[in-house]
């Protein structure tokens, strides 16, 4: 692995406590000597000193690796972005769970360093694109890390929908929505829908319902290749919203289609040397240890 030159720093102006860190970021990089890119959103947040600041598409070309400070939510933002460039990321937790944030703000020497020094371990996660259709016309396009979901409108009523998936029927289901939800995504919103875990370097998709009128309705698991169509009902009286990665939302009338398939571009995410996703499982998930022998 080689070392890496250039940062980029990037986060979620709203992050509780984020000038801290930010901060210390920075003072920990000028340390070193590396070069960085603040992006231009967060200046206002540094008055100690002048920093270099430049635009998020403009920094993830400029640089050869993304740091993020926020929680997962945060890093879903800058994934968008960093896959586009294959830019790589690493995530600074200061968010609540952290899946994909591995370095706390007090391990920056201790973790942060080796990684800049090029000794860390790279991982590929794969995001989908996601496009509505009416009349077979696309009217809406937009990318997911994490998941896409179907959510009912503004009034409370359960959505008919059908799902297809490679062009063949699968089911009509009536249900609080669905969540499509890649492996990264499996341990956030699906998790909670009573999904399965699967490992990040599956090639494969899971669709949980929620909250389903059939019983019988369980999560399905599919072929990351897959196309998923999913049309909303003509006969549903209100318009359900549909959500990528619960950064936007937008609302999908009756007699919509809404088609969900694997993105060409992965994201390269950084962790240090010595991660490890089953234990990063137990402390987020608070899974017990070994038996005492």
């Amino acid at each position: 692995m080689s070392a890496f030159q250039k940062m980029g720093i990037l986060g979620r102006y709203r992050t509780e406590h984020l000038s801290d860190t930010l901060l210390a970021l920075i003072q920990f990089l000028e340390a070193q000597k590396q070069a960085f890119l603040l992006d231009e959103d967060l200046k206002s947040l540094i008055t100690e000193k002048q920093v270099p600041a430049a635009n998020k598409l403009a920094i993830a070309k400029a640089c050869d690796l993304l740091i993020v400070i926020g929680g997962d939510g945060s890093l879903l933002q800058a994934a968008k972005i960093a896959a586009e460039s294959q830019t790589p990321v690493i995530g600074i937790n200061k968010g609540r769970l952290g899946f994909l944030t591995d370095i706390l703000p007090s391990d920056l020497e201790k973790k942060l360093k080796p990684v800049l020094e090029g000794h860390y371990l790279e991982e590929r996660r794969f995001l989908v694109d996601v496009a509505i259709k009416q009349a077979e016309k696309e009217v809406y396009k937009s990318i997911a890390l994490n998941d896409v979901v179907l959510l009912p409108g503004d009034v409370a009523h359960m959505i008919e929908f059908e799902i297809y998936i490679n062009q063949q029927f699968v089911c009509k289901q009536r249900a609080d929505g669905l969540i499509v939800a890649t492996p990264t995504g499996s341990t956030a919103y699906a998790l909670s829908g009573g999904g399965p875990i699967l490992h990040p370097q599956l090639e494969a998709l899971v669709l949980v319902p929620m909250f389903p009128h059939t019983l019988s309705s369980r999560p399905l698991v599919v072929e990351s290749s897959a196309v998923i169509d999913i049309v909303i009902s003509a006969q549903n009286e209100t318009s359900p919203w549909l959500s990528c990665d619960g950064q936007e939302k937008k609302a999908v009338s009756p007699g919509t289609q809404i088609s969900i398939q694997k993105k060409q571009a992965l994201l390269r995410l950084i962790h240090p040397e010595h991660y490890n996703y089953y234990e990063t499982l137990r402390s987020k998930l608070h899974w017990s240890g070994r038996f005492d022998t």
